[in-house]
């Protein structure tokens, strides 16, 4: 089926739905976990703001992605980690190309329309401009 899925991950109930869906689908398969996890640069972009929320934010998901590896581990996937700075969106679909993903799981927070429309929607967003299937789970 799918041999290469992407799970963005932002600590968040729609991210670990996603990720369970995941695991699901590479059950009993030879695939490749990708899971990405983005931070958001500062307002004023700097190398050594960048550099430093890159730390940062590789420090903050270290103790999330060690479990995610260790749920992985116990259905014989062995999930890869990455970290990005940047509009997750954006971060996303490129991190998709680049890994040549076949399939993006990702959550959805589920905000009411209104937010959705003044904030936007990375899920929505992703949906636009990923160049593989998006599975979108609540």
């Amino acid at each position: 089926m799918f041999s290469r899925i992407l799970v963005p991950y932002d600590v968040s109930p729609p991210a670990e739905k996603a990720f369970e869906m995941a695991l699901k689908l590479l059950a009993g398969q030879h695939g490749v976990l990708h899971v990405l996890s983005v931070a958001r640069p500062p307002e004023i972009a700097e190398d050594v703001g960048t550099e430093a929320e890159l730390e940062h934010a590789r420090a903050y998901y270290s103790g999330h992605f060690s479990t995610l590896a260790r749920r992985g581990k116990a259905q014989g996937i062995s999930p890869d980690f990455h970290v990005r700075v940047g509009h997750p969106s954006e971060q996303i679909v490129d991190f998709a190309d680049e890994m040549n993903a076949e399939l993006i799981v990702m959550g959805h927070r589920g905000r009411n329309p209104i937010a959705r429309w003044l904030v936007g929607s990375v899920a929505r967003a992703v949906i636009d401009h990923a160049n593989c299937p998006v599975l979108v789970v609540r």
